[in-house]
């Protein structure tokens, strides 16, 4: 007789645990010759579980082909035992129906039940089951971990092609490639590591696993596993982040910074994917963290990296309205929604919204006025603005744009009939107030419509008007692309701009409805200017060295005004302007004329 036929044989029953994790071969490597007795309701598990498309399901099945290769080898022999089970067993199968069976079968054949789940190990021991438990394995060396350094972004691993890694930062970043091309076992063999560790994780979760595609959160690393036929072959895309900020990081000024601490309770955050959303919002759960408040979070996946304070939420039984109706009850004070894509996470937002808690909402755009543009049509106009009030557009990282919005009845601009006034929502740039966007509803239609060049236009009045009321003191106007306003004056002539208590410069804001920021004008040296006056105008004769140079022009060394050289190194003024008739005085009575240079 050999020895394989002297040699008492091991029964062994694996369940569904030790199968989909491809434990069960590792385990039969040294009790080889072994009878392993295969239950079909164990077969039926794999097999439904495969038809669902899920990962579990073709890990089974191909946990059951090595099965079948050992036997071909005459290392083991492989035997079916019992009954299909019926629909509804199927369907409780996480009630432990299942489970149930293969002990059944254990005990028919009197085999020694072989299991990874503790809770099927202890009712073994119940009943007076052979049993043997599989400790959870150690993580295999090829992990999804060795394709990250410390300033990668993302890993893109595709079948037949080389890994790609976006290297950088938001905005600023590059494409690396591996060295290798990886193969579908290779694929393989790490989708079903991110699978296993994240099933045995406390801090890692399988948040969806559909026909042809898994998302995974691996600790901190968000992992998508997708294969056909939603994919043209396996491809794993795993997002980490790099660095996580704070509030500080990102140079919010005084006013932005008041707007968080007293009004913004209706925020959305927007930008490009890759942009630096999620870093920026995870600084700004920080902060009102800081400040006593109670935030929490409902992702798609749950990938934030916040504090323990902060209570991470994900979609109840798939139900973004669910986890909606959870805090609502929880009452917290903000609530970050990463993020805001279909129907029902609008419809979310902005119940949460109008019960009064203060929310945080992440939203793909490619411009600021995008992720408002999101919300139209999806949400009654006139409760647009009591959901939002601020929008702030990230890019490269960093604070672009930032948005306010408010609500009145008035006539759109571009109309001019009262008759046509209406609710219109007023889209202001934060930082100057300027109208960027009225929203309104125009015949069945709500139109967005931009009002920028308008305000373009109105900046020439308001320098008209600046200039008409301060003739009399030197003065200079800056207005930068943003819309922001800077008035430079003569040290002397400060007290008579501001005026008593700040009224003149107060009353000047209110007629121009811009903030004017104050500074002191500095002059260098002063220089005796020639004159030729016409009947039409004085030619005051600076040079040719200074063309384009802003100058101002001094009559016995008292500012007069400030204008700025012509090409051909003049400046000319209109005889019948004001400094042009103060010119004129000034040249009879034989005073003195210079400029010095700002």
């Amino acid at each position: 007789m050999t020895n394989m036929e002297n040699k008492k044989q091991e029964t062994y029953i694996p369940d569904t645990s030790v199968i989909v994790d491809g434990r069960f071969c590792e385990f039969l490597n040294d009790r080889t010759p072994a009878d392993v007795i295969i239950p079909e309701s164990l077969i039926s598990e794999i097999e439904h579980q495969a038809n669902e498309g899920k990962s579990i399901g073709f890990t089974g099945l191909e946990e059951l082909k090595r099965l079948r290769k050992l036997c071909d080898e005459g290392k083991i022999t492989l035997t079916f035992t019992g009954r299909r089970p019926a629909e509804w067993q199927i369907k409780r199968a996480k009630s432990g129906e299942i489970d149930d069976l293969i002990r059944q079968s254990a005990l028919e054949t009197n085999s020694t039940l072989v299991t990874g789940d503790f809770i099927q190990k202890s009712v073994a021991e119940v009943k007076g089951i052979r049993v043997l438990y599989l400790e959870p394995i150690q993580i295999f060396s090829k992990k999804i971990e060795s394709f990250f350094t410390d300033d990668t972004m993302s890993v893109h691993l595709k079948e037949g092609t080389r890994p790609r890694m976006k290297v950088g930062g938001p905005g600023k970043w590059k494409l690396e490639y591996g060295n290798a091309v990886l193969d579908r076992d290779e694929l393989n063999t790490i989708a079903n590591d991110i699978i296993e560790r994240a099933r045995n994780d406390s801090r890692s979760l399988i948040d969806m696993d559909v026909r042809g595609a898994t998302v995974v959160q691996l600790r901190n690393i968000r992992i998508i596993i997708t294969r056909p036929p939603v994919s043209d072959g396996i491809e794993i895309t795993a997002v980490r982040p790099i660095r996580k900020l704070s509030l500080d990081d990102y140079k919010v000024g005084d006013s932005l910074m008041t707007r968080f601490k007293e009004r913004a309770e209706g925020i959305l955050v927007s930008g490009k994917p890759g942009a630096g959303k999620s870093t920026f919002v995870q600084a700004l759960a920080e902060y009102y963290n800081s400040q006593g408040k109670i935030v929490k979070t409902i992702e798609k996946p749950r990938d934030l990296q916040v504090s323990q304070e902060i209570t991470q939420l994900t979609p109840l039984e798939g139900s973004i309205e669910r986890t909606g109706d959870i805090l609502l009850l929880e009452r917290p004070d903000y609530t970050v929604f990463d993020e805001i894509r279909v129907s029902g996470d609008f419809a979310t937002y902005s119940d949460l919204r109008l019960a009064g808690v203060g929310m945080l909402g992440v939203i793909h755009a490619s411009r600021a006025i995008d992720a408002m543009q999101r919300f139209v049509g999806k949400i009654e106009l006139g409760l647009i603005p009591q959901i939002i009030d601020t929008i702030i557009y990230i890019e490269n990282g960093g604070i672009k744009d930032v948005l306010d919005l408010s609500y009145s009845v008035k006539i759109p601009s571009g109309m001019s009939e009262e008759d046509l006034a209406r609710p219109v929502i007023e889209i202001k740039d934060f930082f100057t107030g300027l109208v960027l966007y009225e929203i309104y509803t125009f015949g069945e239609q709500v139109v967005v419509v931009p009002v920028k060049k308008k305000q373009k236009r109105d900046i020439k009045a308001v320098v008209n008007h600046i200039e008409n009321e301060l003739y009399n003191v030197p003065h200079k106007i800056d207005v930068d692309d943003s819309g922001r306003l800077k008035l430079y004056v003569p040290e002397q002539y400060m007290g008579e701009v501001i005026g008593k208590g700040g009224g003149r410069v107060k009353a000047l804001e209110q007629d121009i409805g811009m903030a004017i920021d104050i500074e002191e004008m500095n002059f260098k040296t002063k220089e005796s200017l020639g004159a030729e006056v016409t009947e039409n105008k004085i030619n005051l004769h600076v040079g040719t060295e200074l063309k384009d140079k802003e100058v101002e022009v001094l009559v016995d060394d008292s500012p007069l005004f400030i204008a700025r050289v012509s090409k051909n190194g003049l400046i000319q003024v209109k005889t019948k302007s004001v400094q042009g008739r103060a010119l004129r005085k000034a040249i009879s009575q034989g005073q003195k004329i210079s400029y010095s240079i700002i």
